[in-house]
């Protein structure tokens, strides 16, 4: 095994912890399409196993990014835990299910999957803009009994409607989770879009979402990771790539909270959105190639 192969990782890997710090998105989302798509290219000793270890890997790198993350924004005091553990109980069983599912899949389902996935996202990431509520409501918010207010540590205060989420949000929440659990997206895409729209702070939201993530992340990667391992012993998880990424989102969570508020998450959402398209189909032609079309 060369330990120095995936050198280039580290600095990759910051980069894209951060980002998904500042935009709630999950690493793996990222981290997927990079070692299927750029790995190949750089040459056949690149190549991971196969692509349920492109996603356990992008999952296993994602919990440390999130974990670092999750430590970021509860210094800051924007996690609002209450709303996370609303999610929790439907994404973590459904996440494990979604993980126990992807061995089943063919690889060039699972790569279209992902590709369908982004696509979708990046037209919400478009098309959908946060605008907030607005400060003479405050009072009028709280008279009603629906008031949350979170003040961070720089003594910013954040007032919004406690929100409803319906079995609409239960059942996107789910598909979310079981989508992650499969392809290494869709929990963290699914909840800022539910929490923002229904007036939660954008720092709140990205901060919760956090929160879930890593919760979700760990579950489904556990799944993965020891599937893998009971199917091909520990020498199935690429530990000379690990060791590169998972050094560089542990660095990555902890820019990311602390540019909160820096950059505009109207900016984020589109070079996001940007992004993902390409990536769709980029991916979109990889899963044609496998399934023969």
């Amino acid at each position: 095994m060369d330990l120095t192969l995936y050198w280039f990782m580290f600095p990759v890997a910051i980069c894209v912890a951060t980002s998904a710090m500042l935009s709630g998105i999950g690493g793996a989302a990222l981290f997927t399409p990079i070692f299927i798509l750029l790995f190949p290219l750089l040459g056949p000793e690149y190549e991971l196993g196969s692509t349920v270890a492109a996603i356990g890997t992008a999952l296993l790198t994602e919990t440390f990014g999130f974990t670092s993350g999750l430590i970021g924004y509860h210094m800051k005091k924007t996690i609002d835990f209450q709303l996370a553990r609303r999610f929790l109980v439907i994404a973590v069983p459904t996440a494990i299910v979604g993980a126990f599912s992807a061995h089943l899949i063919h690889d060039g389902v699972l790569i279209a999957g992902y590709a369908l996935l982004v696509l979708g996202l990046a037209v919400v990431h478009v098309f959908f803009e946060y605008e907030g509520v607005p400060t003479h409501m405050h009072e009028e918010i709280a008279q009603k009994g629906t008031l949350r207010r979170i003040v961070d540590s720089d003594g910013r205060e954040y007032v919004y409607r406690t929100p409803e989420f319906g079995n609409k949000g239960r059942l996107f929440t789910g598909v979310g989770a079981f989508l992650t659990g499969m392809v290494s997206v869709g929990i963290g895409e699914v909840i800022v879009p539910q929490l923002t729209k229904r007036g939660v702070p954008v720092a709140v939201a990205a901060a919760t979402s956090v929160a879930v993530v890593i919760v979700t992340a760990v579950c489904a990667s556990f799944t993965l990771i020891g599937q893998l391992i009971s199917e091909g012993g520990m020498d199935a998880v690429p530990w000379n790539l690990v060791i590169y990424t998972i050094p560089g989102v542990l660095i990555g969570g902890q820019i990311g909270p602390r540019l909160q508020g820096r950059i505009s998450h109207r900016t984020m959402e589109l070079a996001i959105a940007s992004l993902f398209v390409l990536l769709g189909i980029a991916m979109l032609f990889v899963a044609a190639q496998r399934l023969g079309l």
